[in-house]
């Protein structure tokens, strides 16, 4: 069998890093983690033919009559856990998920960002991002006990999870992930680490390995970490802002005009990406903001973004143009607020890249930008007024939105777009029914 150099090099490593397991990483639609292990005598084959299982065990994917998958390993991922004992070691690779004829899985979210990709190719665009994920430490997962009261920037005992972070920062870049910025977060025992910008399906990768370290290392200093958007009702939620922007084939930022007479340095292209990411946020607002709880951190009041708005400074804008060096092309790009850490990334960046893309083949025209000192932090019925359009307000708002969007079906595949209509319909369904305890507390004694 003759073997691609990157190939070459897998089989080379695992020969002299002593590994003795290859785990196989893929996600399914709404983005957990799953896997299986594969023993090196079994690599060459499935580099060849891809390892079969069964994909209707697998949320998102195949029915039962149809169960049959097949995982093939991208060579270019592989890397060594380095949180696993080097001695008996065992590695990861992604995988492309095929069906047995050899096709792209249609359920597959890294094929869909993959799809996307190609499209911005074919019009002379690199897509590159730079998330940026906030997450809670606590003590278990049983509840929301912190490790500190720290706050933003803190270096003092207050933050009590510089250890943590910096294991985590090290193991990172152990797997090949480089780091821009680490730091404590507004709320208690919230911490965000920043990832270096890179090509977006790079990047997926990057974001879903990043998860599952944050989380192995916290294991193992016997605490818990937790991407959900809102776990504490009197703390600030966690964000995944990415920031963003267009790469043509010579390595220019298409989104950098010095001369852009509104002083924010954008070009032409640059601002209908915007227009496009804002036109289409209700509609793809459901695949970046997943679950019931996503909705309870955008809220007005805070810094999460509530309403259809764009701006420099005002970091309440559902878009916002950094000003950290702003005359620099290579700084010039583009932050989308809304979404958070629990959205599925591979889904996550072939939304945002769809509605800019469409911005541009449509020609939109950017809306003027929101002061510095406007009041977003008002009522969504107070936005209407005003003739500013709000984001959805609840996962049933976000669902229904985005089943009616043609965009956003042709993003992301029939398959893809029924299931999380279908999943996140019911979800919101049984939510309702839920009687919580505020309900209780305000209500049961007075009624």
């Amino acid at each position: 069998m003759v073997h691609n150099p990157e190939q070459d090099f897998v089989l080379k490593t695992i020969e002299s890093r002593d590994v003795h397991f290859v785990r196989f990483w893929f996600t399914d639609v709404l983005g957990n983690m799953k896997s299986f292990a594969v023993v090196p005598g079994e690599l060459e084959a499935a580099f060849e033919d891809g390892m079969g299982f069964d994909g209707s065990c697998i949320e998102g994917f195949a029915a039962a009559s149809e169960s049959d998958m097949l995982a093939f390993p991208d060579p270019s991922t592989f890397q060594v856990l380095p949180w696993r004992p080097q001695s008996n070691a065992v590695a990861r690779m992604i995988c492309a998920i095929r069906t047995p004829e050899g096709d792209p899985y249609e359920g597959d979210p890294r094929h869909v960002l993959e799809r996307m990709v190609r499209k911005a190719s074919e019009l002379g665009y690199s897509f590159i991002v730079g998330p940026e994920l906030e997450y809670f430490y606590f003590k278990d997962a049983q509840g929301t006990d912190v490790l500190d009261h720290g706050s933003y920037f803190d270096l003092t005992s207050l933050d009590s999870a510089s250890d943590l972070r910096r294991d985590t920062v090290l193991t990172l870049e152990k797997m090949g992930i480089p780091v821009e910025y680490s730091h404590h977060e507004k709320g208690p025992s919230q911490h965000e680490i920043d990832l270096r910008y890179a090509d977006a399906l790079s990047m997926a990768d990057a974001v879903m390995t990043y998860k599952q370290v944050v989380k192995e290392i916290a294991m193992k200093h016997g605490v818990y970490a937790s991407f959900m958007p809102k776990p504490m009702a009197d703390a600030p939620g966690s964000g995944m802002h990415v920031h963003q922007s267009l790469i043509d084939l010579d390595g220019n930022n298409v989104f950098f005009d010095a001369d852009d007479p509104s002083g924010y340095n954008l070009s032409a292209t640059a601002k209908s990406y915007i227009a496009g990411l804002l036109k289409y946020a209700p509609e793809f607002t459901l695949v970046t903001n997943q679950y019931v709880n996503s909705y309870k951190r955008l809220q007005p009041g805070g810094e999460a973004p509530t309403c259809v708005s764009w701006g420099a400074r005002n970091r309440s804008t559902l878009v916002r143009i950094p000003g950290y060096r702003p005359h620099s092309e290579s700084a010039c790009r583009v932050e989308l607020r809304s979404p958070d850490p629990a959205a599925n990334p591979y889904l996550a960046f072939a939304v945002m890249l769809a509605a800019g893309l469409a911005g541009i083949e449509e020609g939109l025209e950017l809306m003027p930008p929101v002061d510095d000192g406007a009041p977003l932090g008002c009522s969504r019925h107070e936005h209407r007024a005003r003739g500013v359009l709000p984001l959805p307000a609840t996962l049933g708002e976000a669902v229904e939105l985005f089943a009616e969007s043609r965009l956003m079906r042709e993003t992301l595949g029939e398959h893809i777009h029924d299931y999380l209509v279908r999943t996140k319909r019911a979800e919101w369904d049984a939510y309702q029914g839920i009687v919580t305890p505020w309900e209780l507390k305000r209500d049961l004694a007075v009624l």
